[in-house]
C-alpha cells in the first residue's frame, strides 16, 4: 500500500519554499536592501572604531564609547552579508594582492554593491553561528575569517588560522 503525504506537509513545504524565496533572492536578480545597523565586539569585549580610517578594535570607556562603529549589515543569501561601516559608505573587502590576503575599508555604497555582481564576492561575508557567537568568513578567500588581536587597538584583520591562540574570530553581534 502506498503512503502518501497528508495535503498539510504539501501546504506547508509550499510556504516554506516561498519564505526562503522572499529572503534569498529577488526576481529579475535584483536583490532586495534591507539594510540595518548591528553593533559587533569579540568575545574580549572589544569593540570597533575608526582611526586614520582604518577599523580598529578595542577597548572604549567613558566619553570614549560614542567612538564605536556600528556595521551595516545587507543580507545577500540565507547566510551571507555585506559589511559595511554605518553611515560612512566604506565597506569591508578581503583583498587578496600576491601571496597576501587581507581586509580592508572601500569606499562603496552597501546598497550599490548588489548592481555588481562580478564584484560583490569580495565584500561577502559567510556567518557562521555558533550559540551566541558568530563567525564572519570571506566569500572570496575561502577559509580566511575576520578577526581582531588579543591586544587591544590594533586593527580589524583576517586570518586563515583561526583556531590560533594570538587571535580572536569570535563575535557578538547584535541588532542596533
Amino acid at each position: 500500500m502506498e503512503t502518501g503525504r497528508c495535503p498539510l506537509s504539501y501546504l506547508i513545504s509550499f510556504l516554506l519554499f516561498l519564505f526562503h524565496s522572499e529572503t534569498a533572492c529577488h526576481p529579475l536578480g535584483k536583490r532586495p536592501c534591507k539594510m540595518q545597523a548591528f553593533r559587533i565586539w569579540d568575545i574580549n569585549q572589544k569593540t570597533f572604531y575608526l582611526r586614520n580610517n582604518q577599523l580598529i578594535a578595542g577597548y572604549l570607556q567613558g566619553s570614549n564609547t560614542k567612538l564605536e562603529e556600528k556595521l551595516d549589515v545587507v543580507p545577500i543569501e540565507p547566510h551571507a552579508v555585506f559589511l559595511g561601516i554605518h553611515g560612512a559608505k566604506l565597506c569591508l573587502a578581503c583583498v587578496k594582492s600576491g601571496d597576501e590576503t587581507k581586509l580592508q575599508l572601500e569606499a562603496v555604497n552597501i546598497t550599490d554593491l548588489s548592481k555588481h555582481k562580478d564584484q560583490d564576492k569580495r565584500f561577502t561575508f559567510i556567518l557562521s553561528d555558533s550559540g551566541p557567537t558568530t563567525s564572519f568568513e570571506s566569500a572570496a578567500c575561502p577559509g580566511w575569517f575576520l578577526c581582531t588581536a588579543l591586544e587591544a587597538d590594533r586593527p580589524v584583520s583576517l586570518t586563515n588560522t583561526p583556531q590560533e591562540a594570538m587571535t580572536v574570530t569570535k563575535f557578538y553581534f547584535q541588532k542596533d
